[in-house]
């Protein structure tokens, strides 16, 4: 039991920030990444007599963290509505608008990464945010590593346009 406390102790120095920055990174919500975070300890807390081991310690990791910020976009997909007759809904809405119109050449990286196809965010994320290599973002998202390379190099293109296409809005604007 003490041996694994001490690893329990041990994944949790070496993961709790990257696990949160992933939860973040993947749902966009700082106090929902917070609480998966807890939840991705706890399943790594009930699991850790299981890992045998087959696969790196930061994989398993990330597979957990993985899974469990996708059962979290379920529950929260399940359960979101909403109404235009909630003023908040509006207010929301409002203030969105406007920061559209005020923003001239704002980068708003994780805004776009929002907008991309999930497991390009993924890759996106896992690949530059967490640096991990393509190897490891196979592993992590369980792909072959041609479709992670592809995800990535779509993923980067769709990021590259929309800034071109920010700059020549803003141009348009100017004048220029």
């Amino acid at each position: 039991m003490e041996s694994n406390d001490s690893a329990f102790n041990q994944l949790l120095a070496s993961y709790q920030g990257k696990v949160l920055r992933l939860c973040y990174a993947m749902l966009g919500n700082r106090a929902l990444a917070e609480e998966t975070a807890q939840e991705v300890f706890l399943r790594i807390w009930r699991g850790l007599g299981a890992f045998r081991g087959e696969s790196s310690p930061s994989t398993w990791v990330y597979a957990i963290t993985r899974n469990a910020c996708l059962t979290a976009q379920g529950r929260i997909a399940a359960t979101r509505t909403n109404s235009l007759d909630d003023p908040e809904v509006l207010r929301t809405a409002h203030r969105h608008q406007l920061a559209q119109s005020d923003r001239a050449l704002q980068t708003d990286v994780r805004g776009w990464l929002a907008e991309l196809p999930e497991p390009q965010r993924q890759a996106l994320t896992l690949f530059y945010l967490e640096e991990k290599s393509y190897e490891e973002v196979a592993v992590a998202l369980n792909a072959p590593m041609g479709t992670i390379k592809t995800w990535i190099h779509r993923g980067r293109r769709t990021l590259v346009e929309k800034r071109l296409q920010l700059e020549a809005a803003a141009k348009q604007r100017s004048g220029r």
